[in-house]
């Protein structure tokens, strides 16, 4: 690992307090900006050599998380190959589930697993607690207070959190991804729902808290991942969607209320407008199927709120004309409001850098058009 990382990127003056004039912040606070501010989703990851060496250097993914030195240094890493608006600290979603009380191993093939599962309302009682909470989450949060200090003064640094629905999904499934299609996590929020809400309640306080700790640490932002809000039908989206969201925001708010909040539901569909409007998020991410007309009118005009996306991370894998082309419809449709250009979910880990490149290039290169 090069031990001469923080040379690289020039420090942060002060402790990592919010400067109100960086381009991200900027848009979060509704702002229609001279071009949308860029950081893309998993721009620490996989698709990067040097990512690779330092997870090696590691152990694996529990250490790369766990170690401050290793999860800053894959943070910073995209940082020194594009000139990108924020820095997401580096973790994974089931860090919750982990701090909790259940065992985390990362397996090949089967990514996050967690054991033993949680099936019942007393397993939820019997091993899991919040009493080691931010014992476990230590680490994370040191990563937070030194990224604050190291990264470049026009970057902003995201905090964030997998949103208690999304995390309740690993913690029963007992891995992540989509192969067992939630059937155990959804049949126990669909038949017992009294049962299930405990889970959701636990995880709800806790990400409070652990949202709460990253902002003290030095975040100037923080993003709630749903990742698999869209596997809800209709009728239990708000239970378990929209409404523990909504408390952590509400929470969050109360006592950093100039600290935005940005919302990824994602698959959330037709709901997207419904779930900006109930949730009082600053910023809503949106995914790839999000049309962007419809985007642009419910969300940035009706609502007057930020919206971040959407360009589907197949296409950056692709590149060439069919990627220009993309990102200059995403371009033109969303900055008539506040806008952060995204991804519609994570880089995929095949994506060849000089896609990445391009794309950052051609959105610092946009102008945005006058009123």
């Amino acid at each position: 690992m090069d031990i001469g990382i923080r040379e690289k990127i020039s420090p942060k003056p002060g402790s990592g307090n919010i400067q109100p004039r960086k381009l991200l912040l900027r848009a979060l606070a509704g702002e229609r900006t001279e071009r949308p501010p860029i950081w893309l989703m998993r721009q620490a990851g996989r698709y990067l050599p040097e990512y690779h060496q330092v997870r090696e250097a590691a152990g694996g993914m529990v250490g790369l998380c766990t170690t401050p030195e290793h999860a800053v240094e894959v943070t910073l890493q995209p940082l020194r190959r594009f000139p990108l608006d924020a820095a997401i600290v580096f973790s994974d979603l089931p860090q919750v589930a982990a701090a909790l009380g259940q065992a985390l191993d990362y397996r090949v093939g089967e990514g996050p697993v967690l054991t033993p599962p949680v099936r019942s309302t007393a397993d939820i009682t019997e091993f899991l607690s919040t009493s080691r909470l931010h014992e476990e989450l230590a680490p994370i949060y040191e990563t937070v207070r030194q990224l604050s200090h190291a990264l470049p003064t026009e970057t902003a640094l995201i905090g964030y959190a997998g949103a208690p629905w999304t995390i309740a999904t690993y913690m029963v499934e007992g891995r992540g991804g989509a192969a067992s299609e939630h059937s155990i996590v959804k049949q126990w929020a669909m038949s017992d729902p009294d049962g299930f809400q405990p889970l959701m309640d636990l995880l709800t306080n806790a990400i409070i808290q652990f949202l709460s700790r990253q902002i003290e640490a030095g975040a100037e932002a923080v993003q709630l991942f749903d990742s698999w809000a869209g596997v809800l039908p209709d009728i239990l989206f708000d239970r378990w969607c929209v409404k523990p969201v909504a408390t952590i925001i509400s929470a969050l708010k109360a006592q950093y209320p100039d600290v935005p909040v940005i919302a990824f539901p994602r698959g959330a569909g037709l709901s997207y407008d419904g779930f900006a409007q109930a949730t009082g998020a600053d910023c809503v991410g949106l995914d790839s199927t999000v049309p962007l007309e419809w985007a642009a009118r419910k969300i940035q005009r009706e609502l007057g709120r930020c919206v971040q996306g959407n360009l589907d991370p197949q296409l950056l894998v692709a590149g060439g004309p069919a990627l220009h082309t993309q990102t200059e419809r995403i371009l033109r449709g969303l900055s008539g409001g506040p806008f952060i250009f995204n991804l519609g979910h994570g880089i995929a880990k095949t994506t060849p850098i000089d896609h990445v490149t391009a794309v950052v290039e051609q959105v610092h290169a946009w102008k945005t058009p006058t009123a």
